[in-house]
């Protein structure tokens, strides 16, 4: 949980600290401004990925089912910065599905925490697995990194993409295949 009055102080010293003056008409507010925009931020650090998982229903099909470009937004815990992109989730079902919804669900819910995408996918896919049991899963990210794109070595438009895969599709290279075929359908 947020504590906001320890942010709101934070950013106050960090203002000071890069020499500006927060009594000033725009700086005022900002501290507050901040401390409730990190509850939203941060709100997949509260989130039970189990609960938006546990919503299954039965299914005779064992084909792929696969989310693509589902949207999200995450916060560096390196620098603080935002990182965004859009994430590919795929399962086998065995015997059950969730809905689809869910499974963006379950992308925000670990992207709204301090993060690094290598660690997300692996978690999205993790939880998959674990709350869904299909015969495997498959996530791609590909985001792009304020903190490379705005400072540091300052390369605009560079994407970072990290896979995860797991049961069938880490040892089925045809279903890897099959998964970045589907991925391009419509495109």
């Amino acid at each position: 949980m947020v504590d906001q009055n320890k942010v709101k102080e934070g950013i106050r010293l960090l203002l000071e600290g890069i020499g500006e003056d927060v009594t000033r008409e725009g700086l005022v507010d900002t501290p507050d401004r901040i401390a409730r925009m990190y509850v939203e931020l941060t709100e997949g650090m509260e989130a039970d990925v189990q609960e938006h998982l546990s919503k299954t229903f039965h299914t005779d099909n064992n084909e792929m089912v696969l989310e693509k470009d589902i949207v999200f937004y995450s916060m560096c815990e390196h620098h603080l910065m935002p990182f965004y992109g859009k994430a590919h989730v795929a399962y086998i079902p065995n015997g059950k599905v969730v809905g689809l919804s869910k499974l963006a669900r379950c992308v925000e819910a670990f992207a709204r925490r301090l993060q690094i995408q290598e660690q997300m996918t692996g978690q999205i896919a993790d939880a998959i697995m674990e709350y869904l049991a299909p015969q495997g899963a498959m996530v791609v990210l590909e985001a792009e990194h304020m903190c490379m794109t705005m400072r540091g070595i300052k390369k605009p438009g560079s994407k970072t993409v990290s896979m995860a895969t797991r049961g069938v599709f880490a040892q089925d290279r045809e279903l890897q295949n099959r998964f970045f075929q589907m991925l391009q359908m419509n495109d």
